[in-house]
């Protein structure tokens, strides 16, 4: 069937902030949708309210709304609109339950929007866990014994008719398993169901038996509306069932299947499609397999575009998100060409001859008192993929692509010295980040395949494949370097047991000719040519890379996300490939992470698929000899590079690697901005606790202590006294005489200032000056900020301005740099510099209305500012305000102050004509959205009090009732303030704040902590605040920027309004 045509209008709808569970994933299915759609004539109207992806630039659709995703909001747009049909099925979970709830609301009917993709019915069936039961026994297939409850008496009746723990309880429509978990007892069984029940939109769970040790695999299946159906691609995962996939260590394809049992798989797939009834496009299909009797039941289905599609996709070289946008107005999988081949149709289903595996990235160094035990709920904040012949060669490769300091399964001198074997059994039976590691050790420990099959239940033929990596690497020093390299070993782990150094183990390698082969990721085994390089390394026979003349450049992605280096850095590559091409250079990405647009085929000329590491990178510079190479827009990744691919005689334009380092240097710093007249906070370095307190008696209190080369802040730290200094020093930071630990004077209560700024060696123009609402202190990408700046004085501006073309024009800048400005007392600070891109430049693209990455790249291979019209700062005449978004949920009872070490997964923003507006928007993006009524439970530390009492005047004008403890209710009283009294916990006294919350009686909590180490019962009143979702602020600068949108809000109606419309 061709296209539909009585469709015009399309609205879809993008997934929201990243936050764990749902990552850029979406961004990458969105932006194939978008680029489908248009490519069809369609009208695409957009609404996703994070900057930080590609999807929300103007040109991806004519109309792009940077507006929060509710009901509510995304109705204003219909009726503004009028589309004629809404894609539910590419923006995640977010999407899907939006889409869900405008049908539910009659919203969609009043309007005449139909959904394409998938209908609500389909929906419904897939997602209510107990019609999806339904559905399943009618046709036949195996599922848990399971119930479905609303209640806690219907829980407790289904716990009783199952029998045995442990038992899995799952909530509807929610995402990446939130709120989920394993209860081992009666106890963790009602702590978790009540948290399902409250988590789910609809009040429901599934309680069902474990089926923990089960083998679990997942089908990507793809429907037209002619009722053809295609698997794309059967995933394994390593982990056994009881970790959520996720989490798992995954494999394409299934390797353990027998072609049986995987034709069995493959129907059920299909049956499951075609009665859940998802018309057209994607789904994925999890199974799970007893290993003892062979039995297969399945587990869930999701009917949409989901995290392992974006895998999926990436293995094979199948465009999922592009073919399900076609699908959903009207094609058949027969009429749309597979675009690798050229020849065959999307109805082949691909084949691969190559192994896939894909490691999940976490964090837990970020919060260290979260639970690292992986459960059903998802903790991975991103992932790494890599290609190679074998599982072996494609684990290692998977290994060293995560960015966590390891170079492959062991053998690189890290992981712990000789623990016992009672250490390593109790990592071995609990999943946890680290397990993968630790097999490794039980075999260098003559651990047997079975013994640690007993241990993990993971399964005999990963282990089997897993010893023979430790067995033949107890050897590797003298081993042949072809067959090292086959076994997918990497050059420092050679180096390493042969006790030599990197470049040696390389220069020995060029010279016996063992250098890598590329091949093809071509969707059909090589059946056919294939027409877009897309390549992975192994050491094979043949080559297939092509060989091409014209003038390249290669840039260097920024790997699995993590938290301090998001999709931000993933923007910058894209634009920097769009914009070269348009300047007639080949573009070459290389890149690990399967969920990025920058590892889409289409984006580059051509794609490698490979670990960011120095010895894969200069391997592809080898192969491909290019004129530059850009490092400065993938995060910390490729700048840790630099200097050693300079060093190789790799040429890197843009800012020089040697700039770039001398701005890290505090000495040469310090000089330079004493030679342009800036100041700075006093600091000094240590490089042990004694020397630490000399400095900081020296400089006085609070003092901000840091290691030297860090990204995201990890390991900072705001210290009151020298007790607590003395701690830091011991415990927190291993330090060394060539890795000195900062202290700077802490400017407390300053305003901070981020900017960003473009330069070509000539002309330097600043894109904004972004007034932070938080105060100094807090780390940049975790704290809210404004364009244009709200409160600073014009003289400061004009400093500003100064100061920043200053830096870039001595730092010999030639593309993007951002500097951090704290304000105090009128006096302007550097606090630090960075000449490359950062995760502020999508932000400030769209508020100005100028796609800075994109210049910046022209810019590195030699155009002026001049030349590309952009010489003059551009003042927006609307509020841009950023925010950040956290991943609290996740980790239930964490506290979530905020500090110098960032936290937040992802950002939001808010635009409008006015700022209260702005920031009520970007609030209700982040999911704190501001209440208009109601009570205020406010409870400040005593630096805060006079600062607290104008708030809470404000808040009684605006009708909120007030309630406080101790402290702060006595000074509310002394000022004539109307509030009333609440016990602290620590009183013992009810009702307390706690019990008002889960009534439900407190709708906005103003709580700041009251020193470096947060008392108890603070924690818990924070804590309180995420698993009661009630609105919070844990300083007062975002109290008062709260009030100021309250009043927004009381006073104006909130609109919604295109990006193109600012713009225009």
């Amino acid at each position: 069937m061709p296209k539909d045509e009585s469709i015009k209008k399309i609205l879809v709808i993008g997934s929201g902030p990243i936050v764990i569970g749902q990552g850029c994933e979406f961004d990458y299915s969105g932006v194939q949708a978008c680029k489908a759609l248009r490519e069809e004539g369609y009208e695409v109207i957009l609404v996703n309210s994070n900057p930080a992806t590609i999807m929300t630039d103007p040109e991806f659709a004519p109309k792009t709304f940077i507006e929060p995703i509710t009901p509510e909001i995304v109705e204003k747009i219909i009726i503004r609109e009028k589309p004629d049909a809404l894609l539910p099925t590419l923006g995640g979970q977010t999407a899907l339950n939006t889409s869900m709830e405008l049908f539910k609301s009659g919203v969609l009917d009043r309007h005449n929007v139909k959904m394409i993709g998938a209908n609500a019915d389909a929906i419904d069936k897939g997602e209510d866990r107990l019609r999806f039961k339904e559905a399943m026994l009618k046709i036949g297939l195996d599922l848990p014994q399971s119930g479905v409850a609303h209640t806690m008496e219907e829980a407790r009746a289904i716990c009783a008719e199952i029998g045995s723990f442990p038992m899995i309880i799952r909530p509807a429509f929610t995402l990446g398993g939130a709120g989920g978990g394993i209860a081992y007892n009666k106890e963790e069984f009602e702590t978790i169901v009540n948290r399902g029940i409250d988590l789910s939109p609809v009040d429901e769970v599934l309680v069902e038996e474990s089926l923990l040790g089960w083998k679990e695999y997942e089908m990507e299946v793809m429907r037209d509306c002619a009722d053809n159906c295609v698997v794309i691609c059967s995933i394994e995962n390593l982990d056994p069932m009881g970790v959520h996939t996720g989490d798992s260590i995954t494999v394409a394809p299934a390797q353990t299947l027998t072609d049986r049992e995987y034709q069995i798989m493959r129907d059920a797939s299909f049956a499951c499609i075609r009665e859940i009834g998802v018309e057209t496009g994607g789904s994925n299909i999890q199974f799970s397999v007893d290993p003892k009797t062979g039995r297969c039941i399945v587990i869930e289905m999701n009917p949409r575009v989901s995290r392992s599609s974006a895998l999926a996709s990436k293995a094979t070289g199948y465009p999922i998100a592009k073919i399900a946008a076609k699908l959903a107005v009207g094609y058949t999988l027969d009429e749309l060409p597979n675009d690798i081949t050229r020849e065959t149709p999307a109805s082949f289903e691909p084949t691969i001859d190559y192994v896939v595996t894909k490691l999940p990235r976490f964090t837990f160094e970020k919060f260290p008192t979260a639970d690292p035990v992986l459960t059903t709920q998802m903790k991975a904040v991103g992932e790494a993929m890599a290609i190679g012949r074998t599982f072996k060669e494609s684990m290692q490769k998977a290994l060293r692509s995560l960015e966590t300091g390891r170079f492959g399964f062991g053998f690189d001198g890290k992981g712990e010295e000789n623990p016992t074997h009672e250490e390593v059994e109790r990592m071995l039976h609990v999943p946890n980040a680290e397990r993968i590691f630790w097999l490794q050790t039980a075999f260098e420990q003559d651990w047997t395949v079975e013994e640690v099959f007993e241990a993990t239940s993971i399964d005999l033929w990963f282990l089997e494949h897993l010893k023979i990596i430790v067995d033949e690497g107890r050897n590797l020093a003298t081993m042949d370097l072809r067959k090292a390299k086959r076994l997918g070993f990497s050059d420092h782990q050679i180096a390493h047991a042969r006790g030599v150094s990197q470049d040696e183990v390389r220069a020995e390698r060029k010279e016996a000719g063992v250098i890598p082969t590329y091949r093809l990721v071509d969707t059909c085994a090589a059946e056919f040519e294939a027409h877009t390089p897309y390549y992975y390394s192994t050491y094979g026979d043949e080559n297939e890379a092509k060989e091409t003349d014209g003038k390249k450049i290669v840039i260097l992605g920024g790997g699995p996300n993590r938290i301090g280096q998001g999709i931000e850095f993933d923007y910058c590559c894209v634009h920097a490939a769009f914009a070269l091409k348009e300047l007639d250079y080949e573009t070459v990405m290389v890149n690990s992470n399967p969920e990025t647009v920058s590892t889409d085929y289409d984006t580059s000329d051509k794609l490698y698929f490979e670990p960011l590491t120095l010895e894969d990178v200069l391997n592809i510079c080898d192969q491909e000899k290019p004129d530059g190479v850009i490092v400065q827009f993938g995060g910390q990744t490729p700048l840790n590079l630099a200097a050693d691919l300079e060093r190789h005689g790799v040429p890197i334009i843009g800012t020089s690697p040697k700039s770039i380092e001398l701005a890290e240097d505090r000495k040469f710093f310090s000089a330079l901005l004493d030679k342009i007249g800036l100041k700075q906070a006093e600091a000094g370095t240590a490089v042990n606790a004694e020397e630490a307190v000399t400095v900081a008696e020296r400089i006085g209190y609070p003092v901000l202590v840091r290691p030297s080369f860090v990204l995201g802040g990890r390991a900072m730290m705001i210290v009151y006294n020298s007790e607590d200094l003395v701690g830091y020093m011991n415990d927190a930071v291993d330090v060394s005489p060539d890795r000195p630990v900062l202290v700077d004077r802490f400017l407390e209560a300053a305003v901070e200032v981020d900017v960003d700024c473009i330069s070509d060696g000539e002309t330097s123009v600043v894109g904004a000056i972004m007034q932070h609402i938080e105060q100094a202190g807090i780390h940049s990408g975790d704290s809210a900020c404004v364009i244009p700046a709200f409160s600073l004085s014009e003289p400061i501006k004009t400093q500003i301005l100064k100061a920043a073309k200053d830096l870039a024009r001595e730092l010999g800048v030639r593309g993007l740099m951002n500097i951090q400005f704290a304000v105090k007392d009128e006096e302007l600070y550097v606090i630090e510099v960075n000449p490359r891109a950062s995760r502020t430049v999508p932000f400030v693209s769209k508020s100005i209305g100028v796609p800075l990455a994109k210049l910046a790249a022209k810019i590195m291979v030699g155009k002026t500012l001049k030349e590309l019209g952009f010489t003059e700062e551009i003042l927006p005449d609307h509020y841009c305000v950023k925010e950040a978004v956290f991943p609290w949920p996740r980790f239930p009872g964490i506290d979530i102050v905020l500090g110098p070490e960032m936290k937040s997964t992802g950002e939001v923003m808010g635009i409008d004509e006015d700022m209260g507006m702005a920031y009520a928007k970007a609030q209700i993006s982040a999911f704190n959205p501001l209440p208009t009524e109601g009570n205020v439970f406010f409870s400040v530390n005593d630096r805060d009090k006079d600062r607290a009492v104008p708030v809470a005047r404000e808040l009684v004008e605006l009708g909120f009732t007030i309630v406080a403890t101790g402290g702060t209710y006595k000074r509310f009283k002394a000022e004539g303030i109307e509030v009333e009294r609440l016990y602290k916990l620590a009183e013992k006294k009810r009702p307390n704040v706690m019990d008002m919350m889960k009534n439900g009686e407190i709708q906005f909590i103003i709580n700041t902590p009251s020193g470096h180490e947060a008392r108890e019962d603070e924690v818990t009143i924070r804590s309180g605040a995420v698993a009661n979702t009630i609105s919070h602020c844990t300083n007062l600068s975002a109290a008062e920027a709260s009030i100021l949108a309250i009043r927004s809000l009381h006073e104006n109606e909130l609109t919604v309004t295109t990006l193109q419309e600012y713009h225009a």
